[in-house]
């Protein structure tokens, strides 16, 4: 048996999720259907993280075991021509030691959520970016954010439906920058709640419309209370970007 890690591109539009769902179809499901294709397995995938309906991934890492005695490239050029044409890719694909967790071997995972800052209709980023027509003031979302960082009591950036068994989460890195019409909002932790970071978005975005204090993002924070919550934003401006792990 070996242990293939992979590095995953998709478009979460299409699915319910990466993990397997009994309502509808996910990033999971297509990539064992091909690896059974390919193989004659059931192999099972584990991933880095977990991802909702309609998020994407630039570089979400994964393992799968497989016995058939494949090269990773093979392996990789056969998962990719069975995968089509769903929007999935395998970027990379390395032999592991049977000791790597894709997940638990995980120390850190960042993502990256881009808005479109501008009144035009989106075209060809309509599903990849969250549409925000009236002009965001960046600095002041930035500022807001880094009230953020660090351990914290997340309750309110929480879904109500978080199976994490507590809301303390250290968030290690939140930016805001602007390039022309795009905003991006990149945020790094060990590891993340459900919602967490689309909530945040939400919350920064109010900030960045003057429809928000900048101190009130603290506040909302302090509140440890999903009521006090301004805004989620929607799935289609967020990304996982990347799994980071010892040595890297």
């Amino acid at each position: 048996m070996t242990r293939f890690a992979l590095t995953l591109e998709f478009d979460g539009a299409p699915f319910m999720g990466l993990q397997r769902q009994a309502h509808g179809p996910s990033v999971q499901q297509a990539i064992e259907e091909a690896a059974f294709a390919v193989t004659g397995e059931a192999a099972s995938l584990h991933a880095a993280g977990r991802t909702d309906a309609g998020v994407h991934a630039l570089g979400m890492r994964a393992h799968i075991d497989i016995a058939k005695p494949l090269s990773p490239f093979r392996l990789m050029e056969a998962l990719n021509a069975r995968l089509r044409p769903a929007p999935i890719a395998v970027l990379a694909c390395d032999v592991v030691s049977e000791d790597w967790h894709a997940r638990f071997s995980c120390v850190g995972r960042a993502y990256v959520y881009r808005i479109v800052n501008r009144r035009a209709p989106l075209t060809l980023e309509r599903g990849k970016a969250w549409q925000v027509g009236k002009p965001l003031e960046v600095a002041a979302m930035q500022r807001a954010a880094q009230t953020l960082t660090g351990l914290h009591d997340f309750t309110t950036f929480r879904s109500t439906h978080c199976q994490s068994r507590s809301p303390l989460k250290t968030l290690d890195r939140l930016a805001v920058e602007r390039d022309g019409d795009t905003v991006l909002i990149e945020a790094e932790a060990r590891s993340f709640l459900h919602h967490q970071v689309r909530s945040m978005v939400g919350c920064l975005v109010l900030v960045g419309l003057g429809r928000w204090r900048e101190e009130q993002v603290a506040q909302a924070l302090a509140a440890r209370n999903r009521q006090a919550l301004g805004l989620n934003a929607p799935p289609d401006g967020l990304y996982f970007a990347r799994a980071i792990y010892p040595g890297d």
